[in-house]
């Protein structure tokens, strides 16, 4: 995804509301594995403008901020939960107007990525210190994504999951994910939320081409493809529309944004 593109697939992951696939809102009361794991914001230049991994990696304080070029910081924070809270409120401040002006605000697995910072050392040295707050369960809008669960690769998942294809789907649909970065293809969200215990590897042989719509699993994550591409991930079910997914006609193309809740809510034809 192209830096424009993925903020603009950013936004605030305040909120409660509820919208489906075709990007409806509605109202709702609150709420109580990468096609590459690397981080999809390049680290740039040499050297930690402020902070330092060692003693930082069980705070909520960044492990690092380093320069990635002249104008722009690469902060790096202990794991994909802590990024997000980091970049939820990155975004909390720059709305309220407490953050010095920054262009762009870019999350990805365990960064987060400041470019068109006018002056980065003085940022660095503010962000260093930050204790930031856990994202909490209610905060983010909702997308419902209905789904078949009919992929080729459920039975394997099955077989790794020990139970059958039907309690499958049923496990799958009863979690509440959350969009931890976007990256790979434009539209295409990396969804946290199944418990390690749930995590499956990517296929030991990966595909040509994944059907735009296919839903899949790799390690921590949960994931949509929005249109055909190559992939490694396992398919346990189908998005019957995928064509909301990234949408060039919206404000934001992107219908899965960082911050975002997911429920996938299962269809007929289920395993």
């Amino acid at each position: 995804m192209t830096g424009d593109a993925a903020e603009r697939a950013g936004g605030s992951p305040a909120g409660s509301a509820t919208r489906n696939a075709a990007g409806s809102l509605a109202e709702n009361g609150a709420e109580s594995a990468p096609e590459s794991p690397a981080e999809n914001a390049a680290e740039g230049g040499a050297g930690s403008l402020a902070g330092n991994a060692a003693g930082r990696r069980e705070g909520s304080r960044p492990s690092s901020v380093r320069p990635a070029g002249r104008h722009a910081l690469l902060v790096e924070l202990p794991d994909a939960e802590r990024t997000g809270a980091f970049h939820a409120e990155l975004l909390r401040r720059r709305a309220a107007g407490t953050l010095p002006p920054v262009e762009e605000i870019v999350p990805g697995e365990r960064t987060v990525l400041l470019d068109g910072v006018a002056d980065p050392q003085a940022l660095a040295r503010r962000i260093a210190g930050w204790e930031v707050p856990p994202v909490t369960a209610g905060d983010g809008d909702v997308v419902e994504i209905p789904v078949r669960y009919d992929g080729p690769d459920l039975a394997d998942v099955a077989d790794l999951w020990g139970v059958g294809s039907g309690e499958v789907a049923a496990r799958h649909a009863s979690y509440t994910y959350r969009v931890a970065f976007c990256g790979f293809a434009p539209g295409f969200g990396y969804l946290t939320g199944l418990p390690p215990e749930l995590h499956v590897p990517r296929r030991d042989t990966p595909r040509t081409r994944v059907p735009a719509g296919a839903v899949a699993l790799a390690g921590p994550y949960s994931a949509v493809y929005p249109r055909a591409t190559p992939g490694g991930w396992q398919l346990i079910g189908t998005m019957p529309d995928p064509a909301p997914l990234w949408d060039l006609t919206r404000e934001r193309p992107a219908l899965l944004t960082p911050g975002t809740r997911v429920r996938f809510v299962p269809l007929g034809g289920a395993a």
